[in-house]
C-alpha cells in the first residue's frame, strides 16, 4: 500500500469517528436509539498510579473500562435496574467473587445514569481510595458527556460576570 492510500484510507477513518450529529443525538444528549455508539478513551495519573478508562455509550446502555497501570481487562460486572422498588442488580460476569472491586462503582453508576452498565475494572482489590478516585473520575468525564443529568437543585457549574 503506497503512502497516497494509507493517507486517504486514514482520513476515511476519521471522517467515520467524527461525534455524532445533531440527527444521531437524542434529547438525553446520547446517542438515539437508531443504534448510534460513542467511544471515549482517555487516561489520568493520579499521583503514582495510570488510570486508563475507556467508555462506549450505546442506546440503553454503558460499557466501562477501568485498568491501572496495564490494558488488561479485570473483572467484569453488568448492573442493571430491577422492578418494582427501584433497586439494582449486580453480577460478576467474568471474574471471582473474592474479589469484588468494581461492584458497587457499578451499582452506583446505574443510579446516577439510569442506563445498564457493563463495567470491567482492573484496581487492585486492596486500594479502595484508588476505586473512589477512577469512579470520581469517570462520573466526571460521564457528566461531561451529558450521560448523567444535573439534579434539579444542583448548582450550576459556571457563573456569570
Amino acid at each position: 500500500m503506497s503512502s497516497e492510500e494509507l493517507g486517504t484510507t486514514l482520513s476515511d477513518l476519521a471522517l467515520g469517528s467524527r461525534a455524532p450529529t445533531a440527527a444521531q443525538v437524542g434529547s438525553s444528549g446520547g446517542p438515539s436509539s437508531d443504534g448510534g455508539t460513542q467511544v471515549t478513551c482517555f487516561t489520568e495519573d493520579l499521583h503514582d498510579v495510570t488510570l486508563h478508562f475507556q467508555i462506549i455509550r450505546f442506546s440503553k446502555q454503558i460499557y466501562a473500562w477501568v485498568g491501572c497501570n496495564s490494558a488488561k481487562f479485570g473483572h467484569l460486572y453488568a448492573a442493571a435496574s430491577t422492578r418494582p422498588g427501584n433497586g439494582v442488580s449486580v453480577t460478576s460476569v467474568l471474574g471471582g467473587t473474592s474479589d469484588n472491586t468494581g461492584l458497587s462503582m457499578a451499582r452506583r453508576l446505574v443510579l446516577k445514569t439510569g442506563l445498564n452498565i457493563v463495567l470491567a475494572c482492573n484496581i487492585p482489590k486492596d486500594s479502595p481510595m484508588l476505586e473512589a478516585a477512577a469512579e470520581r473520575k469517570l462520573v466526571e468525564k460521564l457528566r461531561t458527556l451529558g450521560y448523567i443529568r444535573s439534579k434539579p437543585g444542583e448548582a450550576n457549574t459556571y457563573t456569570t460576570a
